[in-house]
């Protein structure tokens, strides 16, 4: 039977704002500036991008934070778009998370975590990890994760926090070493220089490729991907209507200033060209290489592997949550909320979702071997492509909800702590914006074959529900 008692309200302001920033900082930043600098040829132009980026999420985050307050249940966007659109929303949401959302983003942190451990490998001395080797170890640190986690749970808030710092202060040593620099001299006898941000603008604005600055806008939706990782444990925050809010908007707030200084730094040491010939190197360790040589080098993939690891052991975390809700309402096999007799951890849940995650890496360097998707491609872009696709998709249809629920709950709002500031442009900007941004997904070259097998898993969805869920009796909580 379904559990009914309420979780324990155990989540403060300082831990809500850790797990916003925490699981959505992971590789985004220190990696794809690659994918920008190929789409930009001009710095103001790649800024702009991490810059409209971080608009976005933050036009999100206004808006989800009022559905937030109103629905403050685990289950995230879940409860949202079941609450708005009905119980067959619910299902596409968890049908797509399950499939393409967190499942890719897990396997993505994996993956980097790995890549990163091979590249500080090369760097003492030894031979880095070859291609199925780092496919092996990859899948290995999401098993290894998810057993951890299946042990329990109890030092996780303390440990979120605690990387949270780390990677916070691994993003401001990225912002100040220029200036450092500058000050006491480089290592290398390179210093940071101004000169690579030439042009800063297009001198004929017409000849840009819109198509390809919109494929840009979809490389750093990964960046800023998982701010909407508070709502999924909405239930255990203290004071929600108050604390909710306040992690959202000022964790996004945060990740805009750091994501912003980081990519100006990167440039102080490297040129666009340069940036976007790289090839498997991360933009932040060439970053780091190039100011203070080979010990930069292995500064850079340390924090780099920290860095995605918090993350990825966060979403292995969070994951279970959206089976619980699911099975509580039928739209999902009751064992996925079992409980381990001993742990009291939701053992079934995590090795479902890891074991899905490890067959969507696994897929991916096959999808190559077999030449469906592009064998020089990196299997990092390519999960990353399926995540902002379905979160694209399904999470504009939970910031939409807002609109649903202020009809449906009139009396409610005029209650509310807080309210969507600019109600309903903020939303509808949102909305429109992130349409444009799909749509580019499937006009472009880059990104058709994630969006058009993404579409794919999508309808198949849609049967599942049609055939075997449709006729069960509606049984919101």
């Amino acid at each position: 039977m379904p559990a009914t008692n309420s979780l324990p309200r155990v989540i403060g302001p300082w831990m809500a704002m850790a797990l916003v920033v925490g699981t959505v900082i992971g590789s985004g930043v220190f990696k794809k500036g690659k994918t920008v600098a190929e789409a930009c040829p001009e710095f103001g132009l790649a800024i702009s991008v991490w810059i409209l980026g971080g608009i976005l999420a933050l036009l999100g985050v206004l808006t989800i934070a009022e559905v937030a307050v109103r629905l403050p249940k685990a289950g995230g966007n879940y409860i949202f778009l079941r609450e708005g659109y009905g119980r067959w929303a619910g299902f596409m949401w968890g049908w797509v998370d399950f499939g393409i959302i967190r499942t890719s983003s897990i396997g993505v942190l994996a993956v980097m975590t790995i890549e990163s451990l091979s590249d500080l490998l090369a760097q003492v001395g030894f031979q880095s990890l070859g291609r199925w080797s780092r496919v092996g170890l990859t899948l290995g640190v999401i098993a290894s994760l998810t057993l951890v986690n299946i042990r329990g749970t109890r030092l996780g808030g303390g440990v979120q926090i605690f990387l949270t710092l780390v990677k916070v202060l691994s993003l401001v040593v990225i912002i100040a070493l220029p200036f450092a620099l500058l000050l006491f001299g480089s290592p290398t006898g390179r210093l940071p220089t101004t000169a690579h941000m030439a042009p800063i603008w297009p001198t004929d604005w017409g000849a840009i490729d819109w198509v390809k600055y919109g494929a840009a806008i979809v490389a750093v939706q990964w960046a800023y991907h998982g701010w909407l990782n508070i709502t999924p444990i909405a239930e255990e925050v203290q004071h929600p209507q108050r604390n909710i809010p306040l992690a959202l908007l000022g964790g996004v707030c945060l990740l805009i200033a750091l994501y912003v200084g980081a990519n100006i730094a990167y440039y102080t040491a490297m040129s666009r060209v340069e940036m976007a010939h790289l090839r498997t190197t991360p933009v932040s360790t060439e970053y780091f290489v190039r100011l203070l040589g080979n010990v930069g080098g292995m500064v850079a993939s340390l924090i780099l592997m920290i860095s995605v690891l918090g993350a990825l052991n966060g979403n292995i975390l969070v994951a279970p949550r959206l089976l619980y809700a699911m099975s509580d309402d039928s739209l999902a096999p009751p064992r996925l909320r079992a409980l381990h007799p001993t742990y009291q951890t939701p053992a079934i849940a995590m090795l479902v979702f890891s074991g899905w995650a490890m067959l969507l890496v696994l897929g991916a360097e096959v999808a190559k071997e077999i030449g469906w998707i592009d064998p020089q491609k990196q299997v990092f872009d390519i999960l990353t492509d399926y995540v902002v696709f379905g979160a694209t998709i399904f999470e504009t249809l939970g910031v939409a909800a807002i609109f649903v629920l202020r009809s449906k709950q009139r009396e409610l709002t005029a209650t509310l702590p807080y309210r969507c500031p600019g109600y309903p442009w903020v939303p509808l900007f949102y909305v429109l914006i992130l349409s444009a941004v799909l749509y580019t997904m499937f006009v472009g070259d880059k990104q058709r074959s994630e969006a058009l097998t993404g579409l794919g898993f999508i309808c198949v969805g849609g049967c599942v529900y049609y055939l075997f869920l449709r006729q069960q009796k509606e049984n919101t909580p």
